[in-house]
């Protein structure tokens, strides 16, 4: 199987690009199948948070070779239908409206770099190296620019997307492409820290939090943007959640949602 899947008892869905001899390169049926198994996430509440890693000694090392010959002797059409999939996956995973996180420990190149820009959280240990390759194949980064500029910025995209330079992991998070850069022994605990934080914050919550991002991105700080912010902050308050979360503090128990709660929030 191209992805291998598992759900835990805390909701924590993992999901892993398994194509270890092909260093988890992307083909049809991997983008197909990422596509929908994301689909099915977002409608499945007993879903809290998205995990995704490669199987073996890579991440994901971006386009499969001989997928890439056969798009070559492809028409046009055929080609951008094929884009227009792994552009649908990247949007997808990008607004997925459960936290999502990715753990890089080895190679992300070309499109992995793309699925690493996408998730909410990365996490990448020391063996981990990044690069956008496509140059050096006569190609270039475009589905994935988007959302690798929003995370490392216009001028480090054109100087990485020019030179195909390896990116060390230290060098990713001082990028923001990366939020931690750690060793392997230390991976373990830190993944069980961030998913046991993400599960103590409130569902909804959580959803609403990443479409205020979306929101204000690029948005000019004005009296619209202003009236915006308060009308969801005040909708918010009398959610079950917001109620909910307030008992929670005032009573010093742990919210329904969270570790520890007694039942969903209704």
């Amino acid at each position: 199987m191209n992805l291998l899947k598992t759900i835990d008892e805390r909701g924590a869905l993992t999901l892993t690009l398994n194509r270890p001899d092909r260093h988890n390169a992307f083909n049809g049926e991997l983008v197909a199948a990422l596509i929908e198994t994301l689909d099915a996430a977002e409608r499945d509440e007993r879903i809290r948070l998205v995990i995704l890693r490669g199987a073996g000694r890579s991440f994901c090392a971006g386009a499969d070779i001989d997928w890439l010959q056969r798009m070559a002797a492809s028409s046009f059409e055929e080609n951008l239908a094929d884009a227009a999939e792994l552009a649908k996956l990247m949007q997808q995973l990008d607004r997925l409206s459960k936290p999502t996180m990715a753990f890089i420990h080895g190679a992300a190149y070309g499109g992995g770099v793309g699925l690493v820009s996408c998730c909410d959280i990365a996490v990448a240990t020391e063996r981990a190296s990044f690069r956008l390759s496509e140059a050096r194949l006569g190609l270039i980064p475009s589905v994935i620019a988007p959302y690798v500029i929003r995370a490392i910025g216009q001028r480090a995209f054109r100087r990485y997307a020019l030179t195909a330079e390896r990116i060390a992991p230290q060098a990713a998070c001082g990028l923001g492409l990366v939020h931690e850069a750690i060793g392997e022994t230390e991976a373990p605990a830190l993944l069980d820290m961030i998913v046991d934080a993400l599960l103590r914050g409130a569902p909804g919550a959580e959803s609403e939090a990443k479409q205020l991002g979306f929101l204000c991105e690029g948005r000019a700080i004005d009296e619209g943007l202003a009236f915006e912010t308060a009308k969801r902050i005040a909708k918010r308050r009398a959610t079950p959640e917001g109620r909910e979360g307030l008992a929670a503090f005032l009573e010093k128990r742990p919210p329904r949602w969270a570790p520890g709660g007694s039942m969903a929030v209704v």
